[in-house]
C-alpha cells in the first residue's frame, strides 16, 4: 500500500522526473484513478453526508488532512501542513507576493482561488444556491454559514462561557470579550478596537466620510446600520414590538425606554444626586444640568444647548418648519415627539402614572413636576435671592422681578406685563369681556 501511495504522490505532484524503471513499474502496477463517486471514510464516521470525490487521487490528497503527521513546516512560524503545495501557498503570506491581479480593479491576491471569488463582485455571479430558500451566495463558506442560521447549528463553542456561534470568525471576535484584546489601532487617535468595523467607524469621525446615502432623501451616514435605521422614517417600519402592549418602535432603544413604563425600572443612576433614569441618554442629559455644559451652538443665534435634540427643536424656530402633521386635526409640529404628545389629546392616553397617588399624565415632564408636590423638591434656585421653585417656568417669571423685563405687550395701549396671564386679564378692559 505504501509503495502504491508513494508512486501516486509522484504521479500527482510531479516534483521529480520519472525514470524508465519507474514508468515500467507504474505500467506493471497501474494506479486506480477512476471517475467514480468515492466518499471519505474518516468523515463517514462523523457526518451523515461525507465529502465525496470523483478521482481517487483527490481522495488520497484529502485523507492526508486527517493524518496526525504534517511533514511540511513553515520556517517563519510554527504552522505545519500535510502537503508541500499547501506549505508553498502559505509561505506567500510571509513574503507578501500577490501575483494574481484583478483586471477590473487594482486589487491583487496571493492565490488564484481568491481572485476568482473576488471577481464575482464585478460579475455578480452567485453560484452557491441555498436549497431551503431562494438566496444565493458568491462563496461556499457564506452559504454554509447561512444554512446554519436556518438549522440553528452553532458548532463553535466558547471555552470561557456557554455561548456558541455558527461560524468560527464570530467565535474569535467574541473571545476578545474575555481576553480584552483590541488588535485594531486608530492611526489618528489613541483608541483601540476589538472589531475591525468599529475601527472603520471611528476613522470616519476623523475623515468625515459618509458613504451610505439614503435613496429617499439627501441624508448620508458613516455606517450602514445608521442608514437602515433612518430608512424606517420613510418606510414606517417598526420592527420592535412591546410584549406588554400593542406599541411598536423603529429603534430598539425606544422599545427599551418604553418598557421601563411597565416595569418602573430605572437602572441609570446620577452620580451627582439621587435621581435615576430608564435610559442612559436621559442620565447623560441630566448630568449636564450639574456641569452647566452646553456644547452645541445654534448657527443662527448665540443660544447653546446641552443636547442635539434640543438644538434641532430650537432651529425650527428660525426655519418655521413643521413637518409632522396630525392626522386628527390641522395642527402640525416641528418634532415627532411634539406630535406624539399632541395625539394623546385625541386618544386620551395618559401613560405616566404617579406612584404616590392615582393621577396619570400624558407627558413624562408633567409627571416629574407633579411628583415634586409630594417630595417638596424645588431644584430651580434664583441667583438673585434665596427663593427656589419646582418648575423652571416659575423661576423665569420670578427673575423678571429682578430684571424688570416685561415681554407681554398690549396691542391696544402701551402697557406691558411680566406674565402672560396679567396681559390677558388687562386686555379684557379693552374688549369688555367678562370671564
Amino acid at each position: 500500500m505504501y509503495n502504491s501511495q508513494h508512486k501516486l504522490w509522484k504521479y500527482v505532484y510531479g516534483n521529480f522526473e520519472l525514470n524508465v524503471k519507474e514508468e515500467i513499474e507504474i505500467k506493471e502496477e497501474p494506479i486506480n484513478i477512476k471517475s467514480v463517486e468515492i466518499k471519505c471514510s474518516k468523515e463517514a464516521e462523523t457526518y451523515d453526508e461525507p465529502i465525496a470525490f470523483t478521482w481517487e487521487s483527490n481522495l488520497l490528497k484529502h485523507e492526508l488532512t486527517h493524518a496526525e503527521e504534517k511533514s511540511y513546516q513553515s520556517s517563519k512560524y510554527y504552522k505545519a501542513f500535510s502537503q508541500n503545495s499547501s506549505l508553498k501557498l502559505h509561505q506567500i503570506v510571509h513574503i507578501g507576493e500577490k501575483p494574481y491581479q484583478c483586471s477590473q480593479c487594482d486589487k491583487a491576491f496571493s492565490q488564484n482561488s481568491s481572485l476568482i471569488i473576488h471577481q464575482r463582485i464585478h460579475t455578480g455571479e452567485k453560484p452557491y444556491q441555498c436549497s431551503q430558500c431562494d438566496k444565493a451566495f458568491s462563496k461556499n463558506s457564506v452559504l454554509k454559514t447561512h444554512q446554519r442560521v436556518q438549522t440553528g447549528e452553532k458548532p463553535y463553542q466558547c471555552s470561557q462561557c456557554d455561548k456558541a456561534f455558527s461560524h468560527n470568525s464570530a467565535l474569535k471576535i467574541h473571545q476578545r470579550v474575555h481576553t480584552g484584546e483590541k488588535p485594531y489601532q486608530c492611526s489618528q487617535c489613541d483608541k483601540d478596537f476589538a472589531h475591525k468595523h468599529k475601527l472603520k467607524q471611528n476613522q470616519r469621525t476623523h475623515t468625515g466620510d459618509k458613504p451610505y446615502q439614503c435613496s429617499q432623501c439627501d441624508k448620508a451616514f458613516s455606517h450602514n446600520i445608521a442608514l437602515k435605521i433612518h430608512q424606517r422614517v420613510h418606510t414606517g417600519e417598526k420592527p420592535y414590538q412591546c410584549s406588554q402592549c400593542d406599541k411598536a418602535f423603529s429603534h430598539k432603544n425606544d422599545l427599551i425606554m418604553h418598557q421601563s413604563i411597565h416595569t418602573g425600572e430605572k437602572p441609570y443612576q446620577c452620580s451627582q444626586c439621587d435621581k435615576a433614569f430608564s435610559s442612559k441618554r436621559d442620565n447623560i442629559i441630566h448630568q449636564l444640568m450639574h456641569t452647566g455644559e452646553k456644547p452645541l451652538q445654534c448657527s443662527q443665534c448665540d443660544k447653546t444647548f446641552s443636547h442635539k435634540k434640543y438644538l434641532v427643536k430650537h432651529q425650527t424656530t428660525h426655519t418655521g418648519e413643521k413637518p409632522y402633521q396630525c392626522s386628527q386635526c390641522v395642527k402640525a409640529f416641528s418634532s415627532k415627539n411634539y406630535l406624539m404628545i399632541h395625539q394623546r389629546i385625541h386618544t386620551g392616553e395618559k401613560p405616566y402614572q404617579c406612584s404616590q397617588c392615582d393621577k396619570a399624565f400624558s407627558q413624562n415632564s408633567t409627571l416629574i413636576i407633579h411628583q415634586r408636590m409630594h417630595t417638596g423638591e424645588k431644584p430651580y434656585q434664583c441667583s438673585q435671592c434665596d427663593k427656589a421653585f419646582s418648575q423652571n417656568g416659575h423661576l423665569i417669571i420670578h427673575q423678571r422681578m429682578h430684571t424688570g423685563e416685561k415681554p407681554y405687550q398690549c396691542s391696544q395701549c402701551d402697557k406691558a406685563f411680566s406674565k402672560n396671564g396679567h396681559l390677558i386679564r388687562h386686555q379684557r378692559m379693552h374688549t369688555g369681556e367678562k370671564p
